[in-house]
């Protein structure tokens, strides 16, 4: 799911990477906002505070906003650099980068929030929206901006607009194209609600904390594995029918 890029990319390697992502993403957003009360998974909300304490003259306060604004761009742009970066590589799977460093900075905010007992919380927003940043870039890149998964409200606006078109059948006669993608969408709001499910029972019903983080920096490593085990078997099988 994470190495097949245009015409060999499916339907199913978008909906496998859109699940784990979208569960990601759904930890990362409920555990940062128990543990600091900041959204940390998109930057619309932060935006709005930016304009308010502008207005109200709290420049200081809307310069925060405004690095959480910068660090999830930056993130993307971290992500789209390292990719296009190692693109002619054909030995490296280049979306395996940003992945691995969105990795150690889940595991890298878990440290620090440990060892500073939450009294930088603005660096650990910084962080967590930094490396949803370099999610939703290299989803986007590696599904030709078919999946996001670091916010829902894009994800309603374009469902509400498919699912009007079911009835219209005379103008949109592609039925299983919209019902493929609307399944899609389904499936990511799903599994971002259950990823924060899942987060708010572990940090809270288990004190967890913000050791929550871990839980989704181990479900990228694992679907890391994962494709990299099936991309080798899958080779090996197709080595062994040439040899015969």
């Amino acid at each position: 799911m994470f190495r097949h890029q245009g015409k060999a990319r499916t339907f199913k390697h978008n909906l496998q990477i859109a699940t784990v992502l979208s569960f990601v993403a759904g930890i990362v957003n409920v555990t940062g906002f128990l543990a600091i009360q900041q959204l940390t998974t998109n930057v619309t909300g932060h935006f709005a505070l930016l304009i308010f304490d502008f207005e109200n003259f709290q420049f200081l306060r809307g310069l925060t906003y405004l690095l959480y604004i910068l660090s999830f761009l930056f993130g993307s742009f971290a992500s789209g650099f390292l990719i296009e970066k190692y693109k002619k590589s054909k030995r490296l799977n280049v979306f395996v980068l940003p992945t691995l460093v969105e990795v150690f900075m889940l595991v890298a905010v878990t440290i620090f929030y440990n060892l500073t007992a939450v009294n930088y919380p603005h660096i650990i927003a910084c962080s967590l929206l930094f490396a949803m940043g370099l999610q939703n870039s290299f989803v986007t890149k590696i599904s030709n901006a078919v999946v996001r998964t670091t916010h829902l409200t894009g994800l309603f606006t374009d469902l509400g607009i498919e699912l009007s078109q079911l009835f219209f059948p005379e103008m949109h006669p592609h039925k299983h194209k919209t019902l493929a993608t609307i399944k899609l969408r389904i499936y990511i709001i799903l599994f971002f609600f259950l990823g924060g499910i899942t987060a708010g029972f572990l940090y809270s019903g288990l004190n967890f904390k913000a050791n929550t983080l871990l839980l989704a920096a181990l479900i990228l490593l694992g679907s890391l594995f994962y494709d990299d085990f099936r991309f080798q078997l899958i080779r090996a099988r197709r080595k062994r029918k040439q040899a015969r």
